[in-house]
């Protein structure tokens, strides 16, 4: 199962927003989101669904993967990931997939 430690994903939101000299009110009108719920997202508190986070990443300039991954998780072989997901049911396998197909438009914008 795919799991992410959302205190950590919060962590690295406030270290990005700080980096850029950003106020959580600036993040959250540029995400389109209320102040409570990029406040909640940035204390690890909520569940981020892929739209919101990718407008996160958006309003931050960012990618998925520099929230959600640390270093050592960003370089994966091949195999790797095949072998992930050969194990996942498949709801896992949707959502890893959403999580694909939102990372990769994130890209092209």
């Amino acid at each position: 199962m795919l799991l992410f430690d959302m205190k950590k994903i919060g962590d690295r939101l406030l270290a990005l927003r700080k980096q850029r000299g950003l106020t959580q009110a600036e993040v959250a009108e540029r995400a389109g989101l209320s102040d409570r719920t990029y406040a909640d997202a940035e204390r690890g508190t909520v569940n981020l669904r892929v739209e919101t986070l990718t407008r996160i990443c958006d309003a931050l300039h960012t990618t998925p993967d520099a929230v959600l991954l640390t270093k050592t998780e960003t370089v994966l072989d091949p195999q790797i990931i095949t072998e992930r997901l050969h194990n996942c049911s498949d709801e896992e396998l949707r959502t890893a997939c959403a999580i694909l197909d939102a990372y990769l438009q994130s890209l092209q914008k």
